[in-house]
């Protein structure tokens, strides 16, 4: 079943064109991955997706289990399960990472009808997630991404995802400082979340992340068009 799909898609900027006819189909339980040369149009593209104002659809449209998301919000694209994680990771001094992924969790199970979770419920479940992926526990306890490493802000977005689990997620360079042994729990996180259908649109050059997933695709953006969609087989 198809999850997601762009159509035609073409992306102003300042008036400026940097999107050109970008089509993409991801189905269920697919890894995708997207090249290309710094300046190519890949993070361009994820903002697009993300719903960001300052990029102007000027054609085509975005899918999203078949329903037209050009116009949702970027909460509503995230309720409705797509879940971006982007180069530069925002960090908010004063708010505690902890009680930000209770409450963002407890949203999100609201809004699909879940029965929310309280504290020791959700702390049962967040240090069993954060062993997986040798998260510290005293990032918990500190402000949400303040000060954090780089490895340390992509390890509080894989374990967002764990939490979250979210039907589409776009990773823009996830892998990016990440320490050997990290890269390799991420590998396994996102090869166990394709077997439970859900599917993945993967920025990155890192020929080991690419080897060890279980990709479907590669895509290569190059000059603001994709060039060339390949079926990848190992």
């Amino acid at each position: 079943m198809c999850l997601f799909k762009i159509i035609n898609l073409s992306v102003k900027l300042k008036n400026k064109y940097i999107l050109y006819n970008i089509n993409l189909i991801i189905k269920k339980g697919e890894i995708h991955i997207l090249t290309g040369k710094n300046g190519s149009g890949k993070s361009t593209l994820v903002w697009t997706i993300s719903g960001n104002k300052k990029f102007k659809i000027k054609k085509g449209k975005i899918l999203f289990k078949n329903k037209n998301i050009n116009k949702y919000s970027i909460n509503k694209r995230f309720l409705k399960g797509i879940f971006i994680s982007f180069q530069e990771n925002i960090e908010i001094k004063g708010l505690n990472n902890q009680y930000f992924l209770y409450i963002l969790n407890n949203n999100n199970r609201k809004y699909n009808k879940k029965k929310e979770l309280n504290i020791i419920e959700f702390k049962k479940l967040i240090y069993k997630y954060i062993k997986k992926i040798n998260f510290s526990s005293n990032l918990l306890k500190r402000d949400f991404n303040y000060k954090f490493s780089v490895g340390e802000k992509k390890k509080n977005e894989l374990l967002q995802i764990m939490i979250l689990k979210p039907k589409l997620i776009i990773l823009d360079e996830i892998d990016a400082n990440l320490d050997k042994n990290t890269i390799n729990n991420s590998i396994k996180l996102i090869n166990n979340l394709k077997k439970q259908k859900k599917s993945f649109l993967i920025i990155t050059h890192n020929k080991k992340l690419i080897k060890n997933l279980n990709i479907n695709f590669i895509h290569k953006l190059k000059k603001h068009k994709i060039i060339s969609n390949k079926f990848y087989k190992k």
